[in-house]
């Protein structure tokens, strides 16, 4: 059986680990959580970043930064994981989702400015599969009215933004930007996440927002005499074994992403050559550039998409569809305002995820797409 997802393991986690025991401080903040952000933040330019449990604490991590309180209203993405919401619910926000881009599942940039009213309190973009959000609109709505942005990037590790022949990572843009180490993700550390923190106003209360509401780290920097509870948090910060694997993944990043694009590159070398008009290949815009995180089709209907996901495992290979868009979740739909989103839905009924892993060989896709192939010639 080809499986959807099979986590990389770049040969050196298992040594970082038992130093990291060996050090005698496996608790969070220790030698390889100082090791990842010092990488991270020289690799791509950030700020400052904080390593978390999940993409979903550094996305929980944000909305208490941002002070976000009940009555507040969200504008984000309907096609999203839950998580993206979830963060800004539980402070008490109304979330206003917006619709899909017609050719990509994200955010529909033009749509966005017709939802801002006086309680807008934040934008929030999520980069889905990698690939960018019109930042340049984004930016400019968001300076205009004076809206806090935030970006989910939790698919988007090593992507990039063009503009004017320059290029500028994804998660640098928002004042706050999310990213996910989930086995799913290009590198990963099983469960884990971090949080980057661009505006450097934020940077301290981050710190203490990470460490349980406590100054804690300034403390252990000798900043401080004693440490005491100061603010609200919580315990946001992964073990150090934790960071220990990912700091494995992250020095093998490189070699990592050259693996993911060429897969990428080659799915859909496959699906150009056969130049099949029943189904629609992944759209990259111009001014984005593919971290080969995921590889879609756009099928006919549900109908389609469901049949073909049971031949492929019928015949030894595993596809998935993707979310189920939030405004329609049994949680939310009740408190959606009633606008129908109908690309997140078309993308929802539609779209279809390949294998796409570290470990999969050319050949194996090859067998994919010519699985798909036989599909539709029988179909």
């Amino acid at each position: 059986m080809i499986p959807f997802n099979k986590p990389h393991i770049t040969g050196r986690e298992l040594e970082f680990i038992s130093d990291a025991v060996a050090c005698g401080h496996i608790s969070g903040n220790g030698k390889y959580t100082k090791l990842c952000h010092k990488l991270i933040e020289e690799n791509w330019g950030f700020h400052k970043c904080l390593l978390t449990t999940s993409c979903t604490d550094a996305l929980e991590m944000a909305a208490i930064l941002l002070d976000i309180k009940p009555g507040d209203e969200v504008i984000m993405p309907s096609f999203t994981f839950v998580s993206t919401a979830l963060a800004f619910v539980r402070q008490g926000a109304k979330i206003v989702f917006a619709d899909s881009r017609h050719d990509h599942p994200g955010i529909d940039e033009h749509s966005v400015e017709r939802l801002i009213t006086q309680k807008t309190r934040a934008i929030v973009v999520v980069h889905y599969a990698g690939v960018a959000t019109e930042m340049v609109t984004m930016m400019d709505i968001a300076n205009r009215y004076n809206i806090a942005l935030v970006e989910d990037a939790a698919q988007a590790v090593d992507s990039f933004y063009l503009h004017e022949g320059q290029s500028r990572v994804l998660g640098s843009y928002g004042v706050l930007s999310a990213f996910s180490f989930h086995e799913t993700k290009n590198i990963q550390s099983g469960e884990g996440g971090m949080l980057v923190i661009n505006d450097p106003k934020l940077a301290k209360r981050a710190e203490i927002i990470w460490e349980k509401g406590t100054n804690r780290a300034e403390f252990f920097r000798g900043e401080v005499n004693k440490y005491g509870w100061v603010d609200i948090g919580s315990s946001f910060l992964p073990a150090d074994t934790i960071a220990a694997f990912l700091y494995a993944q992250l020095i093998e990043v490189k070699d990592i992403q050259t693996k993911r694009i060429e897969l990428w590159n080659h799915y859909k070398r496959l699906f150009q050559d056969w130049d099949c008009p029943r189904i629609q290949l992944p759209f990259v815009p111009e001014y984005s550039t593919n971290n080969g995180h995921m590889f879609y089709l756009m099928l006919e209907n549900i109908d389609i998409r469901q049949r073909l996901i049971e031949y492929l495992k019928a015949n030894g290979a595993l596809a998935v569809f993707h979310y189920l868009p939030l405004h329609l979740s049994s949680y939310y739909k009740d408190k959606h305002d009633g606008r129908i989103l109908p690309n997140a839905e078309n993308f929802a009924n539609k779209l279809l995820r390949l294998p796409l892993y570290y470990e999969l060989s050319f050949e194996q896709q090859e067998l994919i797409v010519t699985l798909i192939h036989d599909f539709f010639e029988k179909n």
